[in-house]
């Protein structure tokens, strides 16, 4: 059996060579190549004229290649942070260099610390990878990462964080107060008034809205539900604010569409058979053609005249005749574009813009911020005429995106549990006459019933006062002097405002037929005043004191239903029409915020 590295004179020994031939196969020494032969095979030689010594640095010398070829194909090799093997690497070819002779005691202590090293390069080259903000992170899926690059997430390989920002917005009320609310970059109109409602502890009824509000230029308009805030915000100049306040005409046109396109401003494509549900579908389904036509006041641009045209509201934009009531192509004349514009209520055009008249509205281009010059301004000869316009322009830019949020609140009403009470206010038709003279209470049905109760109530109270008149009252307060000031602690109360003031409350907070407030007579300044809105139409009604057996009451109709003070007499015409044009339904309420 031969044996690596030893040298050839060894091998041809005469001694040696014998005992190979004579040795069988089966019985040759199984260890591998490079290892010495057993001493017990040179145990039995007479002589042996082998120099020990040069044998004795062969085989050192073959050791140490040994060593050599084994230290390549092992398997202890750095490990990756994630604990598994590096791949390993083609050596450069060439020839390898011949290592010095050290001793066995040097050898020894050489190949101790192979482990330690690689422990050590390793962690030099984690504290590499590693930062102080963000630690490496193992990859669960190492088989995925390719053969040029380390199975494991560097910092720099992390997506970016996906973290919604956030945004502080102020937003002010009626008063004049404020408040700082932070709002993520994705909330929408809605969502605000959501929030600033529970903030405020309001009665939410889904009436509540978001205005923006445009001091400088004299405009404002109504948020739509699903509207970003903070995109909104983006393009209002620094002037301009957020308002909080009640809207109940937002979505009026849903509920009564009849009353609000005269036959003669409305033009089709197609046959209409005049019903609700077909003027809703026209409007809603892009692919009808309704026009909005009729004269409107224009204001030139640039320019501080205004002209009365001929002016028709298409999907594609609002255009304006040059020839009468001619609407030929080669006749009309584009105004504004309904995509990238808004349509606002002029608050003070009279004053600002010199308008022919009070009902006037602006189209917007989002791009204008200070500039007035780009403002289409226009001015109807009423309001019903500018609610139907500015009506048509929401409809026909939003379609049935306007639609589904006004459907928002009554599926989510819908979907409440049967236990839990909706909170709704008491002014939304939900007070009915009850009779409790019997041991249980009952609906009043009959109006002449529930007219007579309210008189019997209103007697009662008025016997009620008389007695805590005779017997003395500990309250600070006189009850005849109580009667007269404790409706200051309503929402419906306004006191002293003008009556150009109450009509402005009426207006922003939408004309629709039950909304009112009440607030001091100028005139009288022992008498009230009822505002009340119907038909889009703004009426005053006075509230004068009578007496009666030395007691203070008020009355609607010159003392023909006495009430012993004007919480009752609110009361008593949300239940009942009375004299009034219609019943008392939505008050107009301004909350500090």
């Amino acid at each position: 059996m031969a044996l690596a590295g030893c040298p050839d004179s060894f091998l041809h020994h005469p001694y040696y060579q014998d005992k190979v031939e004579q040795t069988p196969r089966s019985q040759q020494d199984p260890a591998g190549p490079g290892l010495p032969a057993q001493s017990d095979r040179l145990a039995n030689h007479q002589e042996d004229d082998v120099d020990l010594e040069v044998l004795v640095n062969d085989m050192n010398a073959s050791l140490e290649s040994l060593y050599s070829a084994c230290s390549m194909q092992s398997d202890t090799v750095p490990l990756l942070q994630n604990g598994q093997h590096a791949r390993s690497q083609p050596r450069a070819s060439g020839p390898r260099s011949v290592q010095p002779q050290v001793s066995p005691r040097q050898r020894v202590q050489r190949s101790q610390p192979v482990h330690i090293l690689a422990v050590r390069r390793l962690q030099e080259e984690d504290q590499q990878f590693r930062t102080s903000s963000l630690p490496a992170i193992p990859n669960p899926f190492p088989e995925l990462c390719g053969p040029g690059s380390p199975p494991v997430l560097t910092p720099g390989s992390l997506p970016p964080s996906q973290a919604a920002a956030k945004q502080d917005v102020k937003v002010f009320s009626e008063d004049g107060t404020s408040k700082v609310v932070e709002i993520l970059a994705d909330m929408t109109a809605r969502d605000l008034c959501q929030l600033l409602v529970y903030k405020s502890h309001c009665v939410d009824d889904n009436s509540w809205t978001l205005v923006e509000h445009h001091p400088h230029l004299g405009l404002e308009r109504c948020l739509e539900d699903h509207e970003l805030v903070v995109q909104v915000e983006s393009t209002m100049a620094s002037e301009s604010k957020f308002l909080f306040r009640k809207n109940y005409a937002k979505y009026e046109f849903f509920k009564n569409p009849m009353n609000f396109f005269p036959e003669q401003m409305v033009t089709w494509c197609q046959q209409s058979n005049g019903s609700q549900t077909q003027l809703l579908q026209n409007f809603l389904n892009s692919s009808s053609c309704p026009e909005i036509q009729g004269f409107l006041h224009v204001k030139e641009l640039g320019k501080k005249s205004w002209k009365k045209l001929y002016v028709c509201l298409r999907r594609s934009g609002l255009y304006c005749s040059t020839k009468g009531t001619s609407k030929e192509p080669r006749h009309l004349q584009l105004l504004a574009d309904l995509e990238d514009s808004n349509i606002f209520s002029l608050i003070a055009g009279r004053k600002q813009y010199s308008a022919p008249t009070d009902h006037g509205l602006c189209i917007k281009p989002n791009k204008v911020r200070n500039e007035t010059k780009e403002l289409r301004l226009l001015c109807a000869e009423d309001e019903q005429t500018r609610t139907c316009w500015m009506t048509a322009f929401r409809l026909l830019k939003y379609g049935m995106l306007l639609y589904q949020n006004y459907r928002i609140p009554q599926q989510r009403k819908a979907l409440l549990s049967p236990f839990s009470t909706p909170v709704r206010s008491v002014s939304e038709n939900s007070l009915v006459a009850m009779d409790f003279s019997g041991q249980t209470g009952r609906v009043i049905e009959n109006p002449a019933e529930a007219q007579s109760a309210a008189l019997e109530e209103g007697h009662a109270w008025r016997k009620r006062s008389t007695r805590m008149n005779i017997l003395g009252s500990q309250s600070p307060l006189h009850p005849s002097t109580l009667s007269t000031v404790i409706h200051r602690t309503q929402h419906w109360f306004h006191g002293r405002i003008s009556r150009e003031e109450s009509h402005r409350i009426i207006k922003q907070q939408g004309l629709v037929d039950g909304l009112f407030l009440l607030r001091d007579s100028q005139s009288n300044p022992k008498a009230f005043v009822l505002t009340l809105c119907h038909h889009q139409k703004i009426k005053n009604f006075q509230i004068l004191p009578c007496e009666d057996d030395g007691q203070t009451f008020f009355s609607l109709d010159d003392g023909n239903t006495k009430f012993s003070d004007l919480i009752q007499l609110v009361d008593f015409y949300q239940l009942n029409k009375g004299v009034l044009p219609c019943k008392l339904k939505h008050h107009c309420i301004r909350v500090a915020l």
